[in-house]
């Protein structure tokens, strides 16, 4: 299985890293359809995030984050691209601005700075069953069949 590996250090404490920290895992939620759960402790957080063909940890203390994550065989041929789109999403929200990405990749970014000003509440990733109701208010004829498969 083809890994990813990404670390970042900052000097934002624990308080404001663990707010990016739900930035990221909202937009996870949201872009990717991704399952997070946030655990909170005293000197470091973990995040878990999994999805089909994708399952990983972000840690979260005072002075870094370290993304670990596996990729499935069909996701594991855009390795590159995606762990280059995830370090410039923390690269972006670190700076507290849109990501500095080339190309391609700065279409994607500047697609992603509407969702973060639309998600009003930061906590929100604490729950991992979130995706269920997000489903519930986009497709309402459809909740009893989604909430199943997530």
């Amino acid at each position: 299985m083809p890994d990813i590996h990404i670390h970042r250090e900052h000097q934002l404490g624990l308080k404001e890293a663990r707010k990016i920290a739900f930035s990221w895992a909202e937009k996870a939620e949201e872009k990717f359809d991704m399952e997070c759960v946030y655990e909170e402790g005293d000197t470091e957080d973990t995040l878990t995030f999994s999805r089909s063909g994708v399952k990983g940890t972000l840690l979260v203390d005072a002075t870094q984050f370290e993304m670990k994550a596996q990729l499935g065989f069909l996701f594991g041929a855009f390795k590159d691209r995606i762990e280059s789109e995830i370090g410039d999403q923390l690269d972006a929200l670190l700076n507290g601005k849109p990501a500095k990405a080339a190309g391609k990749k700065a279409a994607a970014a500047d697609a992603d700075e509407p969702k973060k000003d639309k998600a009003p509440a930061k906590a929100a990733p604490k729950a991992a069953p979130k995706a269920a109701p997000k489903a519930a208010a986009k497709t309402p004829a459809k909740t009893a069949a989604k909430p199943k498969k997530a």
